[in-house]
């Protein structure tokens, strides 16, 4: 399987394609676990393709469809076709406005709305209700679509939607955690949190870094992206990590205009 491209089945805000294809070489090559903390379209976890994995998000939604594809694919696929053949504005808010008991059916719903939402945001209400407008992308079922491999990959992975400093507190000698925040910086708590239900604080920052140190030191590989900023590079500025300066391409805003280069803090110890 390790020489298949398995591109993220997920459009997510802060996903980590450009990562993988432009730095692949700051991804170490051996390690025993990969543990993933924030795990959101899973770019750098389908890349890796890991013999064995601790995946985590907050977001049960996001963690049910992961669920939902390793346990039942082929349903899966089944019920996204029958998605893509009633497919309409009326259709999309109806189905945004169910609530299926089913973990197969949900992960069915959360995968469908993904791809034809407006850019493919998540956001909610203070209800915790998936409130994004119907987008321009009408497809359901995508050419790159393999099913059957994600599940097979996802077989080999333990999900689990919590805090991260439960995933991170689980590293241990020989592991990689590979850690993919929000990014919230001190003085300005906006960052990414408007597409997250709940904010990623400063002081979540703050435990982030500590648990990135304590995994360090039980010897696992650690490898951070965060935001660029001062504050941010302060948390990291032991003798524990190193800290890169890479660019990426950043398309999630809504007006071509406004879409730039931005540098991102990638912050490793791997040695």
């Amino acid at each position: 399987m390790n020489e298949i491209n398995i591109p993220p089945f997920l459009k997510w805000a802060g996903g980590k394609r450009w990562f993988v294809q432009k730095y692949d070489h700051l991804l170490p090559k051996e390690y025993d676990r990969y543990i993933e903390p924030f795990l959101g379209g899973g770019s750098v976890f389908f890349h890796l393709k890991p013999q064995k994995a601790v995946l985590g998000d907050c977001n049960k939604d996001l963690i049910d469809a992961y669920k939902g594809i390793k346990k039942n694919h082929i349903r899966i696929k089944e019920i996204l076709s029958e998605h893509h053949s009633l497919h309409s504005d009326e259709y999309y808010y109806r189905i945004r406005s169910s609530k299926p008991d089913d973990l197969i059916e949900r992960a069915a719903q959360f995968i469908y709305l993904n791809r034809t939402c407006f850019n493919g945001i998540y956001r909610v209400n203070r209800l915790g209700e998936f409130n994004v407008p119907k987008g321009s992308k009408d497809n359901v079922l995508l050419e790159s679509d393999d099913f059957q491999v994600l599940s097979r990959l996802l077989h080999r992975a333990s999900l689990k939607a919590c805090d991260f400093e439960k995933i991170i507190d689980q590293a241990g000698e020989g592991d990689l955690v590979f850690a993919d925040p929000p990014y919230t910086v001190r003085h300005n708590l906006n960052g990414f949190i408007k597409y997250n239900e709940k904010l990623f604080s400063w002081g979540d920052q703050i435990r982030l870094a500590a648990a990135l140190t304590r995994a360090r030191k039980r010897g696992a590989q650690v490898i951070c992206t965060n935001a660029n900023h001062e504050s941010v590079r302060e948390l990291y500025s032991s003798s524990v990590f190193d800290l890169d300066v890479v660019s990426r391409y950043s398309s999630i805003s809504a007006k071509t205009s406004s879409r730039n280069q931005y540098e991102e803090l990638v912050i490793t110890a791997t040695k």
